[in-house]
């Protein structure tokens, strides 16, 4: 109970902190589009999300003990009162990775229940605690609850063995889920995450598509640091220092000390492409389960923009949902329902590119230099040195 009560406390003070970095927004930075007010997923009316973060420990893994660096990650699509599903579809770019629940989501075309992002070790207790969650508070599905749980893996971070995300933890998280800010980087299940070679985790933003709104909101934990584009800018290529390191070297003596002068080459970086990420799409504009897969398709390309290939060891799986067309779900007889003529689609698929772009850097930008299990650290984004890239580039940013 002492250890959950200091994650819960952890959480509360790391999601006021994590706001302090700038966003990509305010840095300027041109990746296009109007992002509504909170430049967040929860910019979509009724949505809520929940975090709760597991930092504890340091120095060498020892499974079951640490160091811990680890969380759960919560979307409900109407808020924690409100169990009526929403119209859904989902999208694998690569399948190395898991997210239950997908084949009712694709057979029914609704989502059912909260969203839930971990890590790959926790998503089966994840998945049983959300349901035990539904049955406390009367929100079970009718034919039975099957939980879309997805994750990522924070081995490189965190002693992914020793499973320390525990039901205490998604209670929390579902309990504590609200609208407004969200917070972003090491938090939730983006605690222990790695993205493009820089510490990665939580990300979010949205854009304005006439009178709706598109939301995302990803975990990233994939993709090269050689690749890494921003607003077009070639960063990784420019970024070749900064590398995934052992702070002691008597934890790995043949592993990259972190007072070395490497820096990275192309076809250098072995695995550093694998870890995958986990993506959610939101909109509040009416559109049915195959108009909302496509859109899970469409975040693939903002994954792209930032120099992601769906590598051969990530888990890219991506999930889109409507909050339009309420009530539609149970009950029998001729429900209606409203959509969008597909030939209206386009610019909401621009704004998913958009949105995902922004996310993933948002994630990045947000995140801070963390050490976890064996004294591996990993750095974060250095933004006095990407200013300079980007000025470098013609694009200079605040």
């Amino acid at each position: 109970m002492r250890r959950w009560l200091a994650a819960a406390l952890f959480l509360f003070s790391l999601g006021a902190s994590a706001q302090a970095k700038p966003r990509a927004r305010e840095l300027g930075i041109p990746i296009g589009g109007t992002a509504r007010a909170l430049d967040a997923i929860t910019d979509v009316a009724g949505i809520e999300v929940g975090t709760t973060t597991i930092i504890e420990g340091s120095g060498k893994t020892v499974v079951g003990t640490g160091p811990v660096r680890t969380g759960v990650t919560v979307i409900f699509p109407r808020g924690h009162k409100d169990p009526d599903p929403v119209f859904a579809g989902w999208f694998t770019l690569n399948g190395n990775g898991e997210m239950t629940g997908t084949t009712w989501v694709q057979e029914s075309g609704f989502l059912e229940g909260p969203v839930a992002i971990t890590n790959t070790h926790s998503v089966g207790v994840v998945r049983d605690a959300i349901i035990a969650w539904q049955i406390t508070h009367d929100a079970l599905p009718p034919g039975g609850a099957l939980p879309v749980v997805a994750e990522t893996y924070d081995g490189g971070l965190n002693d992914i063995d020793g499973q320390h995300v525990k039901p205490p933890h998604v209670f929390a998280a579902l309990d504590g889920a609200h609208g407004g800010v969200v917070p972003e980087g090491n938090v939730g299940g983006g605690t222990g995450m790695t993205c493009h070679g820089f510490k990665g985790g939580l990300g979010t933003a949205s854009r304005q598509v006439g009178a709706y709104t598109v939301g995302v909101l990803v975990q990233c934990n994939c993709c090269t640091r050689h690749d890494l584009s921003i607003a077009g800018v070639p960063v990784g290529l420019e970024l070749t220092d900064m590398l995934p390191c052992f702070a002691d070297p008597r934890t790995h003596p043949n592993g990259r000390h972190c007072d070395s002068k490497d820096v990275i080459q192309e076809g250098q970086e072995k695995d550093e492409g694998a870890g995958s990420i986990i993506i959610i799409v939101a909109t509040d504009a009416p559109m049915l389960p195959d108009q909302l897969k496509r859109m899970a398709v469409r975040a693939a390309l903002g994954v792209g923009r930032m120099g992601g290939h769906g590598e051969n060891g990530s888990g890219d799986i991506f999930l889109a949902f409507s909050t339009a067309n309420a009530k539609a779900a149970y009950g029998t007889g001729v429900h209606e329902v409203k959509m969008l003529a597909n030939d209206d689609l386009n610019p909401f698929f621009v704004a998913t590119v958009q949105a995902t772009e922004e996310s993933i850097l948002n994630a990045m930008l947000a995140a801070t230099t963390m050490t976890g299990g064996d004294d591996r650290r990993v750095y974060a984004l250095p933004l006095a040195q990407l200013r300079v890239v980007m000025a470098k580039y013609g694009r200079p940013i605040k």
